[in-house]
């Protein structure tokens, strides 16, 4: 039995089959840990989100920022962009039941020493304290009034922890630095502008798993979100999101060993993933 960590496969589904042929993997003695982002700018959301919910428990993943604008779009909260590839879903015979099932995934997951994460934790926020902060907006989504937590989820304020936050302003934030956050400032202020390369941070800003003494750090975070990052696995943190959505690779990394597979992606997502 081995456990692998998938990045960020955004709708590539012929990608993502390709990489599950080149572990080999078993769904009946292996298991996924997917770091979010599904579905959309790939060409096969569609194939993907049934994918990964036939699976069952055989298959972890947490919510990211494009599976948040899916549950956003149906919601009619937030508007279609250029570049979704999400309504395949939106059509679907079965949408219901797969965007049900959607709202109802982790924000964070732990286990033993490994946490998976979209994008990031404030440096503040221990393990046990994240996790605590994640059951908070899992528990307004998986409610009958998600759609509050929707109406009020855009938005780059409060870019700050406060305990004392309250309502929306503390869903916003807790969602925000988990699945929006590459950089922050030493004392927890989020960046929301910078997508670049680590090297173009801005001044006062360092990637979040730079930050010197962050409470998180005794776990290696599993995480995705930052293309331009690329793959970066350290004893802290595994980022792998390696571009596939963006002719790059997709990558799986085996958590017992912390070893990587890798694929690569043939053509821009809007055409071909794999």
């Amino acid at each position: 039995m081995a456990t692998y960590a998938i990045g960020d496969i955004q709708g590539c589904y012929s990608a993502f089959r390709k990489l599950l042929d080149l572990i080999k993997f078993d769904a009946g003695h292996d298991r996924l840990w997917l770091v979010g982002d599904i579905v959309n700018r790939g060409p096969q959301s569609l194939e993907t989100l049934r994918f990964v919910k036939q699976s069952g428990d055989a298959v972890v993943t947490v919510l990211g920022n494009h599976d948040l604008h899916l549950l956003m779009v149906d919601a009619g909260i937030a508007r279609y962009n250029i570049g979704d590839t999400i309504q395949s879903i939106l059509d679907a015979p079965d949408r219901d039941e797969l965007l049900y099932w959607l709202r109802h995934q982790r924000l964070f997951y732990v286990e033993s020493d490994y946490a998976l994460v979209h994008a990031g934790l404030l440096p503040d926020w221990s393990i046990p304290k994240a996790a605590q902060l994640a059951r908070e907006v899992e528990t307004a989504l998986r409610s009958d009034d998600y759609r509050y937590v929707f109406a009020h989820l855009y938005g780059n304020t409060p870019d700050y922890w406060r305990d004392d936050w309250t309502g929306a302003e503390r869903l916003r934030v807790i969602i925000n630095a988990m699945t929006r956050m590459r950089i922050c400032s030493v004392d927890g202020r989020m960046n929301f502008s910078h997508k670049g390369a680590p090297k173009d941070v801005p001044a006062g800003f360092l990637p979040w798993f730079e930050i010197p003494q962050r409470a998180n750090r005794d776990y290696t975070i599993v995480c995705g979100h930052w293309s331009a990052l690329g793959l970066h696995v350290t004893s802290s943190v595994a980022a792998l999101d390696s571009g596939c959505v963006w002719n790059g690779r997709l990558s799986a990394m085996r958590l017992e060993d912390k070893r990587v597979f890798q694929i690569r992606c043939d053509r821009l997502a809007v055409t071909n993933c794999g």
